[in-house]
């Protein structure tokens, strides 16, 4: 006979599940339908995914019961079936655990994250409703997970302290952030909890292994109640409608060490894990011992030179004028420098200002500006454009998403640009909303990244998305993004292919971190009539190098890039960071005329040595020929 879950939690670390609801999406199971009533429809389809869950190796079971309160299951009609569908969470999850793994109960939140009015009262009710049928059914434990405000965690923990005293896990979704989002600073957030009766606290969902790890180191180590985590498989895309998440088994293995190590006794997946990603966790926490990584001597890295730039030759700017050249007719004569600086996250422009304008001084033609890269709210970068434009004197690049504007808003804010006198664009899908940091908004998704180059150009027509003439023709120039770091190349060249024929004038391509795979991409693409700006975006930290390899989509690093940054950080690792950008930098300018520098963390000083390594060299290379 098993330990009850308390005392199991105290001898070593447990495993958890991993998703259900996406599990049963990448089984072939529809969004836009209740996957609880699943429970009563389906009970063979949910209780084979708890199976697998447990031969995986999986300790503790959730129920399929997250969403199964009165005000989300409305939605479908099913407030009434409330207690029948929990109930038969439990059990279903009960027979498939067997004596292999403890059974909780699982509880989401009501807010959810959204910022829209709910009374507390309603909020309390359905609670307790879901509390008191889970309770009925007889689990090993509760799990409150998906959490984004203290306020509403303690209210619904509060009450099941009221009528039980089972085990209770707190899990909050947090994003790359040391509060919740009511404003509790996380450390405080875990102490009141484990004060008010919680008997686990962690995190669960909305971020991948590097975020939720940075968030425990937050987290003081003498807190006195064990951990829990349970990450997503990192950030997910969105391609073709589907959406796919890319962190690997391998790499779900390796962080649950870390994980442990620092305190976690529970160890699961969220949204976009499978079986796999379970297997690979029990088999790396099967023969763990706590505190062994710890006690091992750690290997000196290599040392590195600090980062110093090299006297430059007087750059060429762009510049803003009316006659200038576009950024296509200028890469077609010479070496053409487009770097990407992230809108900041708050009202403070003053390093993104100063960044620009060290590029400008650097010599680079344009700063391009993505739109709520990965989901989250940043500036507008129409309003950020404009203040280039006009103060800094360099050419802006303002990226649109198809994600967050309509037809109608898409128009409007592309006329908007033209009367900024703003004409270079690139257009991108954009990360769905419910992934971002304002997970309740929602995606629009009205246009397709290769209909929204089609409906700009038709601007350049002078005509309206409505098929209405205009009185004068926009004049866009419009790019196009294009992932390379894939299985096959030839299928997405096939894609890019597609987005030239709807128009687009130039392509932008996401990082790319091996000098072979940039010849691959000039063999694959001298067919194509317009130019390829490569990515190249410096690695900051070995930390930082695992994070992009393993969570980031479309972004793949060679085996010795991570090599090379393993271990490094500070300004070692930024020196060695830009050391390897500049020998991918060679590779691409042999290739392309185009290059496109990505800044990461807004660390500008990186971007500005890059840009004059381009310019320098672009400048020898043209004297020789």
């Amino acid at each position: 006979m098993k330990p009850d879950l308390r005392t199991a939690l105290k001898e070593r670390p447990l495993v958890g599940d991993g998703a259900m609801g996406t599990y049963l999406y990448q089984l072939g199971f529809p969004v836009g339908v209740s996957y609880e009533e699943f429970n009563l429809l389906k009970p063979n389809v949910i209780a084979d995914v708890h199976s697998r869950y447990v031969k995986a190796g999986a300790q503790v079971i959730e129920t399929n019961t997250f969403s199964a309160q009165r005000g989300k299951l409305s939605k479908y009609g099913l407030e009434h079936k409330t207690e029948e569908i929990k109930a038969a969470g439990v059990s279903i999850a009960r027979q498939a655990a067997g004596d292999n793994a403890y059974v909780v109960g699982a509880i989401g939140a009501n807010r959810a994250g959204r910022r829209r009015n709910l009374r507390t009262s309603s909020i309390k009710r359905d609670f307790e409703e879901q509390i008191g049928a889970l309770l009925a059914a007889n689990p090993d434990g509760l799990l409150l997970e998906t959490f984004f405000d203290f306020e509403e965690m303690s209210m619904a923990l509060a009450l099941i302290r009221k009528r039980s005293d089972l085990p209770v896990i707190c899990q909050f979704a947090v994003e790359n952030a040391a509060r919740t989002a009511d404003g509790v600073p996380l450390a405080d957030a875990f102490a009141r909890l484990k004060d008010e009766g919680a008997d686990v606290i962690g995190f669960n969902c909305r971020s991948g292994p590097n975020a939720i790890l940075r968030a425990m180191e937050t987290i003081p180590a003498d807190l006195g109640a064990p951990l829990s985590v349970f990450p997503n498989a990192g950030i997910p895309d969105y391609v073709d409608g589907e959406v796919i998440y890319s962190a690997s088994p391998e790499y779900f293995a390796a962080s649950a060490i870390r994980f442990a190590d620092l305190g976690s006794r529970l160890i699961g997946g969220c949204c976009g894990t499978t079986p796999e990603h379970i297997a690979a966790i029990a088999g790396a926490l099967k023969t763990y011992i706590p505190g062994a990584a710890a006690s091992a001597p750690a290997a000196a890295p290599a040392a590195r030179p600090v980062l110093t730039a090299e006297p430059a030759e007087p750059p060429v700017s762009g510049g803003t004028g009316e006659q200038e050249p576009s950024l296509v007719e200028l890469v077609r004569r010479r070496h053409t420098v487009i770097v990407e600086l992230d809108p900041p996250r708050d009202l403070d422009i003053k390093r993104f200002m100063q960044g620009a304008q060290a590029l400008k001084d650097a010599g680079a033609d344009a700063v391009t500006m993505a739109d709520n890269s990965l989901a989250v709210t940043r500036m507008s970068n129409m309003a950020l454009g404009a203040l280039v434009k006009e103060t800094v004197g360099i050419r802006p690049l303002i990226h649109i998403a198809c994600r967050d504007r309509n037809l109608i808003g898409t128009q409007s804010h592309m006329m908007g640009l033209d009367a900024l006198g703003i004409d270079h664009v690139l257009a991108v899908t954009g990360d769905p909303a419910k992934f971002g940091d304002l997970p309740g908004s929602s995606s629009v998704y009205d246009l397709t990244s290769f209909e929204i180059i089609r409906m700009i150009k038709q601007l350049n027509e002078g005509v309206a998305f409505s098929g209405k003439p205009l009185k004068q023709k926009a004049k866009f120039i419009v790019g196009a993004a294009f992932n390379p770091n894939v299985k096959y190349l030839e299928k997405a060249i096939e894609r890019l292919e597609r987005k030239i024929a709807s128009g687009a004038d130039y392509i932008m391509t996401q990082p790319v971190y091996d000098p072979a795979l940039i010849e691959r991409i000039a063999e694959s693409t001298r067919h194509l009539s317009v130019p390829i700006f490569i990515g190249i975006m410096p690695l900051a930290s070995g930390r930082n190098a695992e994070y992009l390899h393993n969570e980031v989509p479309g972004i793949q690093l060679s085996d010795e890039v991570r090599r090379r940054m393993s271990g490094l950080e500070g300004p070692a690792g930024r020196a060695e960071g830009v050391a390897i950008a500049r020998e991918l930098l060679d590779a691409a300018m042999e290739h392309f005329n185009g290059i496109y520098l990505i800044t990461p963390f807004l660390s500008y000083e990186m971007s500005v040595a890059l840009t004059e390594y381009v310019i320098r060299n672009g400048a020898r290379a043209a004297r020789t020929k």
